[in-house]
């Protein structure tokens, strides 16, 4: 039987929901087959770029996300502190690149940096910047000042997650609107930095929550330029501990969604990784997952080692980007030949 034929996805498009459904919804191997054929008219598919994430402040937020133990409504216990010195974050960022890491990504836990932080977190980007990694923060709300100054200082990429979806949004969160993550996403991206938003599967959410998330994304004026695709960590004290479990095979249909709707985007392993077997991250990577964090912490929660996911890139055979590598600009969207089609070899 004759694979089926992939439509390639040219120039921008708008999603609506019903074509997110009918992608999502084909059988397994038909859409991991769309996905794949997507990812390698745009990436190389053997190929990964490595971030790492640093909280430079932890706990004390004011925000109630439901899923997250840094929030100050909730009894997860953990202990807050002040924000780190600049010069303990670029020895940690020193660290990472050391491993391997080309993208240093920092996270404050705030509802929006105050003025008197901001010369702190913008000697953190110049400092990175420096060593020549690619910058990404996390600070929650930003203003247009803001923005620019950190724009100014060599910021890449701000992240600003939209979580789920709109019409689920208000189980999650009640202490910002979704117009509020989009007004942060338009600054951002108006700014001139490059756009980080996903969402976090495990929520409570559907599958029609999923799709109406990542068609979103893509909508946006300009697709973000990485995507982390997140699975909740139930962690004790936050109103999510016992959230459901999400199938694995769903998660993967949703990484596969992503790549197929935002084919020249980063799409990111992010939380959750410890919880995933090897096989299941493998999936994920065929579906189109080109980045994942690095380090055995993940803000607050554990994330697979350095060995370990070197050991699981090397079984893979696949390698580390550079820094800033990206789609290149001048490829043409096309579906494949064929000959082009990797086939098994047969021993």
């Amino acid at each position: 039987m004759n694979a089926p034929t992939v439509a390639p996805v040219t120039g921008r498009k708008h999603w609506t929901a019903a074509e997110a459904r009918a992608i999502i919804d084909q059988p397994f191997m038909d859409l991991l087959f769309q996905a794949q054929t997507v990812h390698r008219q745009h990436f190389d598919p053997n190929r990964i770029q490595l971030s790492r994430l640093l909280s430079i402040k932890t706990g004390g937020c004011p925000e109630d996300c439901g899923y997250c133990s840094q929030s100050a409504r909730h009894g997860s216990e953990l202990t807050a502190s002040k924000l780190l010195e600049v010069q303990r974050v670029i020895a940690e960022a020193k660290k990472a690149k050391a491993a391997g890491a080309t993208r240093y990504c920092m996270g404050a836990a705030w509802r929006s940096p105050k003025e008197r932080d901001m010369a702190q977190v913008v000697a953190m980007v110049e400092g990175v910047k420096a060593l020549g990694m690619e910058t990404c923060m996390t600070l929650g709300m930003l203003d247009a000042g803001q923005a620019r100054r950190l724009k100014d200082a060599g910021l890449d990429y701000y992240n600003h997650n939209v979580d789920t979806s709109e019409s689920h949004y208000a189980n999650v969160v009640t202490t910002r609107t979704y117009a509020d993550r989009l007004e942060t996403l338009a600054v951002v991206r108006d700014s001139g930095i490059k756009v980080c938003s996903g969402g976090i599967l495990g929520l409570g959410e559907g599958q029609g929550d999923r799709v109406e998330m990542l068609v979103t994304l893509a909508n946006l004026p300009e697709p973000p330029d990485s995507v982390p695709i997140n699975l909740l960590i139930a962690i004790p004290g936050t109103p999510m501990e016992n959230a459901a479990p999400v199938d694995p095979i769903d998660f993967v249909r949703a990484v596969a969604l992503a790549r197929i709707m935002m084919p020249e985007s980063h799409v990111r392993l992010s939380a959750g990784r410890t919880e995933m077997s090897d096989e299941m991250q493998a999936l994920c990577f065929f579906a189109g997952a080109n980045s994942i964090f690095m380090g055995d912490t993940l803000l607050t929660a554990a994330n697979p080692g350095d060995d370990h996911d070197m050991r699981l890139l090397a079984k893979l055979g696949m390698q580390p980007m550079v820094a800033w590598e990206h789609a290149p600009e001048d490829a043409e969207p096309r579906a494949l030949s064929r000959d082009e089609m990797p086939v098994p070899i047969l021993r």
